[in-house]
């Protein structure tokens, strides 16, 4: 729990004020605890022994007088730990997202969806429990036990000791049982990660699915994971759930030996009636936030695991590093002198030799896994390169800041990303929305006959992944966003896979204009797509094997007459 609160300090420090206010609420709380165990003396010796009927006033006054304090000590305390509890973990939502989001390709690529979102949900859903709820119990239960001993103490030093002698024994039980609930902890987070995951690909490919007739089969498979997180739980619930219990023994220990010393006391004259029985209650009152200690520390466990797996990434170092220089021109040129990649343990590229300049439009061919979408991921740099030097407008591209290298870049992927927004938002996707730029983007990606029988037009908002669109429809609007952001380098990977061969062409013809003064990167397994592309690069395992024209590829090498055959 130390190393938990040592990282929330610097999340915590700022609210000094609002913990000043919970504060007094637990002082509040804790000081109408100690009056409850006095009073209950002079109600026994003055108002019922002595039949002082002054007292029959002033003991109900006192009562409610304790108990209003206490209540609103108690609103105090819950409303700003509540306060500052949801706004840490609205803070760590945030500082989780963007060390996220800034981390390379590479974590995103290793860790599955389901565990990211279970990281920002569930693990900070934990944590806000533990800084809302449990922390300032803790804290007030705590001051509570150690309120209420020491007026035991000052009561009776010899049968405060009696009644406490029991209480150290539980401590040895309570470490066993923290710790493999922590254990468990770790391992009922991932396990709702693996149902999040599971849940997540449901809905992804729910078309896969319905096509598939396998709603039974992913039933039966979220079913099983559903049911080992049961179980899971089931355990931390035994374990947990054994601590209460645990300190009522203990407690009962204690309160047996107030009894029977307290009543020999009694007997002997050597304490009144109302004395024993004020002292009776200040140790039952005592037991009750020792035991409260002992099942909020157990519980505790759980943020601490939930804490370690969320600073387990916002402690990660991203490998891509930004460099110091902004790109503040376009890019002219890109520039691959002997460039190899690995990652993984393999080799996605090797002894890449490639000048590019302004105004060609380069096609990359070549069977999957050849290489090609691992140089575009150089350029975009998502990863950096193992040997060799890949640098633009002759800079090494590690000199420039990632944020100013990839606003000249426009790539359109195999997989479209539609964003639950209007059409014309998706179109100018984090740019502010020109009306009149949208709309020319939309007539050059041959997207502006469709668009025109949406109800709204360009206002109509997208379903979540485009879902109220076709697979071309989308494929236009990714194209129009690319054209939007006007960039000087456009990667077009498999960017007309979904679009019918006069389609194709229409908006070949539409672009051809606007890409004269651009770099251009074209994957396809479409002939069509690349035959007027100024160079043809042929991958095969991580090198080119060979490079030049249409024409002049497809007399003189075989491989790409063979790649040209399975193409049309």
């Amino acid at each position: 729990m130390k190393q938990a609160l040592k990282r929330y300090f610097p999340y915590m420090k700022s609210y000094g004020w609002y913990y000043l206010l919970v504060l007094i609420g637990i002082m509040m709380t804790v000081s109408a605890t100690l009056a409850t165990a006095q009073i209950v003396q002079p109600m026994m010796d003055e108002m019922f022994i002595a039949k002082d009927e002054s007292m029959l006033l002033i003991i109900p006054l006192a009562f409610v007088a304790i108990f209003f304090v206490k209540s609103v000590g108690r609103y105090l305390q819950s409303v700003y730990m509540n306060y500052i509890g949801m706004h840490i973990v609205s803070r760590l939502r945030e500082v989780l997202l963007e060390k996220m989001m800034f981390l390379d390709m590479k974590f995103l690529f290793s860790n599955r969806s389901g565990e990211l979102i279970s990281r920002i949900t569930n693990d900070i859903g934990r944590v806000q429990y533990f800084v809302s709820n449990m922390l300032p119990e803790l804290l007030r239960e705590s001051i509570t036990a150690i309120g209420l001993i020491g007026y035991i103490i000052w009561l009776n030093p010899l049968l405060a000791f009696y009644s406490l002698v029991a209480m150290p024994l539980a401590i040895y039980p309570l470490i066993l049982i923290a710790k493999r609930l922590k254990r468990l902890s770790h391992r009922s987070q991932e396990k709702n990660a693996d149902v999040v995951t599971r849940l997540s690909e449901v809905f992804n490919n729910n078309e896969v699915i319905k096509a598939n007739a396998t709603e039974a089969f992913e039933l039966k498979r979220f079913h099983d994971e559903n049911w080992r997180f049961f179980k899971l739980n089931m355990k931390g619930v035994y374990t947990n759930e054994i601590v209460s219990p645990l300190m009522e023994i203990f407690g009962a220990l204690g309160l047996a030996f107030v009894i029977y010393m307290g009543g020999k006391d009694v007997f002997d004259g050597k304490m009144s009636p109302g004395e024993f029985l004020s002292f009776f209650t200040a140790v039952g009152l005592t037991f009750q936030p020792v035991r409260r200690v002992g099942s909020i520390y157990g519980k505790i466990q759980d943020a601490v695991a939930s804490t370690e797996r969320i600073f387990s990434i916002v402690d990660m170092s991203p490998e891509v590093r930004d460099g110091e220089k902004e790109l503040a021109e376009g890019i002219n040129s890109i520039s691959f002198q002997d460039v190899g990649l690995r990652y993984s343990g393999k080799t996605a590229l090797k002894n890449i030799d490639l000048e590019v300049t302004k105004g060609q439009n380069i096609a990359l061919v070549g069977d999957s896994g050849g290489g090609k979408s691992s140089m575009i991921n150089l350029v975009l740099r998502f990863y950096d390169v193992s040997e060799g030097k890949l640098c633009i407008n002759g800079t090494p591209i590690a000199s420039f800041t990632q944020k100013s290298l990839r606003s000249h870049i426009s790539l359109v992927s195999q997989r479209v990303y539609i964003f639950q927004d209007s059409l014309a938002a998706n179109v100018a996707y984090g740019q502010e929305i020109d009306e009149e730029r949208v709309n020319q983007a939309l007539k050059l990606a041959d997207a502006k006959a469709f668009v025109s029988t949406l109800p709204e037009g360009i206002h109509t908002l997208m379903d979540e992944s485009g879902t109220n669109l076709s697979g071309g429809q989308r494929q236009r609007i990714a194209i129009a966003r690319a054209i939007y952001k006007h960039a000087s380098l456009l990667i077009f990977d498999e960017a007309t896979s979904a679009l019918d061969n006069e389609s194709e062409k229409r908006i070949q013809e539409s672009i051809k204009s606007f890409t004269k003064d651009k770099i251009t990167f074209t994957i396809a397994h479409r002939l069509s797509t690349i035959e007027d592309a100024d160079l043809i690069l042929v991958f095969q395992e991580g090198k080119i094997v060979a490079r030049g024209t249409h024409n002049e590829l497809i007399k003189n090498s075989p491989e790409y007459q063979r790649l040209a055959g399975k193409m049309e």
